[in-house]
């Protein structure tokens, strides 16, 4: 992407100072070219006014983020669910008045039988004496809270991971300006050598307009790095909640400990065993508890087909008073409810459970497959990056020697304009590509750390 950006800014402006020459000759096309330098150097990136450290990034984001709420959220709302089913298996109260008038009322020998206006008032109060299902959902209610809980672990993981990223990308970015700065500063050097030779008639006009040329390429790549960084710093801020981008303050170092790398060399458990480090991820942990729910449910389909007990005690008031009836009474009543034909419904609920748990256990054996994979890819990685960064460093070392040498030859005259420029134009590649080669080694640091479930 970067090497797109040095490409297309490029071709812009040599498009522009190409125009310009035709239309405006030789010294209006310098000046041309100046004046755009100028624009690139006076449009400056806005400068974040909040910095923030690692540890205080991933906290403040884990804190504060909406995902958090969220999270919060759906463990209230597990509570809630797991109050409700258990209501259901205790007791219930309720009270009950109605008031009742007929077109006229009943009477015997002077005697009221029937009043025309009535007031009845009951109390229910039930307690299930035996109800399996109801208690099963329960229990059920209780492991879906447990998984709720578990999933709030892991949106806090999601974010911290997303919180990193984002604080790296600023710390790779900012690197990248570094580069680009280094490589214009050394461009700028070249330009001005090239003028001063031009001024005395020992240069030539073409060297001055190719270094030129070189500058405000370098021009456009700093002002085109330092968009990113911004961009990178607000996408940093808008993670931590906060009103503006966010700087980055630390470098941050992800020692991998030799416990670390013994538990990534015993994550190669056997079929069906995750391996006891993965076990710290949360997003397995969140797996392996959606897994247990709907196994439990599936295992608790024969109690639907079980009776319910039921015991009813109904105290209930009368007014007026009936010939018939007492005006205070009570009854107390014991209904058993026995499950007997209901056209499929509970076979179809077992069916319904029985899919449930075979997607369950199909996403955790997906999650621990790939769990495995990034831990052996994350070893892989940190290796590779380390060799990576060795040879890169290693290469920007001997571009910025080769620019020196170079730049020498070229006052001494044993040197070409063109050997100059390409040689600034390699050690700014090769700066930037130890830029990427450190951004690399850290990510695979923290893949590693982040495999095993010992980030964050």
């Amino acid at each position: 992407m970067n090497a797109h950006r040095r490409v297309v800014n490029g071709c812009a402006f040599r498009v522009l100072s190409g125009c310009a020459s035709r239309v405006l000759g030789g010294f209006a096309a310098g000046c041309f070219a100046l004046a755009l330098q100028g624009a690139f150097a006076s449009a400056q990136v806005p400068v974040p006014t909040e910095r923030v450290t690692f540890d205080d990034a991933i906290q403040r984001a884990v804190r504060n983020n909406p995902s958090a709420a969220i999270a919060a959220a759906d463990i209230l709302r597990a509570e809630a669910l797991l109050m409700e089913a258990r209501s259901a298996s205790r007791l219930q109260v309720n009270g009950n008045v109605t008031t009742t008038t007929l077109n006229r009322g009943v009477e015997f020998d002077n005697s009221t039988v029937t009043a025309q206006n009535q007031l009845a008032a009951t109390l229910d109060v039930r307690m299930p004496l035996y109800a399996p299902a109801r208690w099963a959902r329960t229990a059920q209610a209780d492991e879906a809270r447990h998984v709720a809980q578990v999933s709030a672990d892991d949106i806090r993981r999601q974010t911290a991971l997303a919180t990193a990223d984002a604080y790296l990308t600023v710390i790779a970015r900012k690197r990248v300006v570094e580069t680009n700065t280094l490589a214009r500063e050394s461009a700028r050097a070249h330009f001005d050598l090239a003028r001063e030779l031009q001024e005395r008639g020992s240069g030539s006009r073409l060297n001055e307009l190719r270094a030129q040329q070189e500058l405000s390429a370098d021009e456009t790549l700093v002002e085109a790095a330092q968009l990113a960084v911004y961009r990178a710093q607000e996408a940093l801020g808008v993670l931590l909640v906060a009103d503006g981008p966010v700087d980055v303050t630390d470098e941050p170092i992800f020692a991998t400990p030799p416990d670390v790398i013994t538990a990534a060399a015993s994550t190669q458990g056997a079929a069906g065993d995750p391996g006891t480090p993965l076990l710290e991820r949360t997003d397995l942990k969140l797996f392996a508890a959606e897994q247990q729910l709907a196994e439990r449910v599936l295992g608790d389909s024969w109690k639907d087909r079980l009776p319910f007990l039921e015991a009813v005690f109904q105290p209930s008031t009368s007014l007026p008073s009936q010939l018939f009836f007492p005006q205070n009474r009570w009854q107390l009543l014991l209904q058993l409810a026995v499950p007997i034909f209901d056209s499929g419904q509970r076979q179809g609920l077992k069916l319904e459970r029985q899919a449930a748990v075979d997607v369950s256990r199909a996403t955790f054996a997906r999650a621990l497959t790939s769990a495995r994979s990034e831990v052996r890819a994350a070893r892989e990685a940190i290796s590779s990056s380390e060799r990576f960064l060795a040879s890169a460093r290693a290469g920007a070392d001997q571009a910025q020697q080769v620019v020196s040498i170079v730049n020498v030859s070229f006052r001494a005259g044993a040197a070409t304009n063109i050997e100059v420029i390409d040689a600034e134009r390699r050690a700014r590649d090769a700066g930037t590509a130890v830029a990427i080669a450190e951004d690399a080694a850290r990510r695979a640091r923290l893949d590693l750390l982040t495999a095993l479930g010992r980030f964050p």
